[in-house]
């Protein structure tokens, strides 16, 4: 009933609202609806980029590398 009051179809955009404003109301709607799964793949993207860029490192790679001559803990 408020939605007809204020002139709101059933999506609940104005009809005289602009393509952008509509564009952009769809694009926070699209991020609310999925806003867990978006974060999670942004969380999973940075955390391999910084675990790359770590290993990618000499003085890091060091520890991933087995040790010549070394006493080692993984028999292979």
């Amino acid at each position: 009933m408020i939605g007809r009051r204020a002139g709101t179809n059933r999506v609940g955009m104005r009809r005289d609202d602009s393509l952008l404003t509509r564009f952009v109301d769809s694009v926070f709607y699209f991020f609310r609806l999925a806003e867990f799964e978006i974060l999670f793949v942004l969380f999973m993207l940075i955390t391999y980029i910084i675990f790359k860029d770590l290993t990618s490192r000499p003085e890091y790679n060091r520890i991933l590398v087995e040790k010549p001559g070394g006493s080692d803990i993984w028999p292979f």
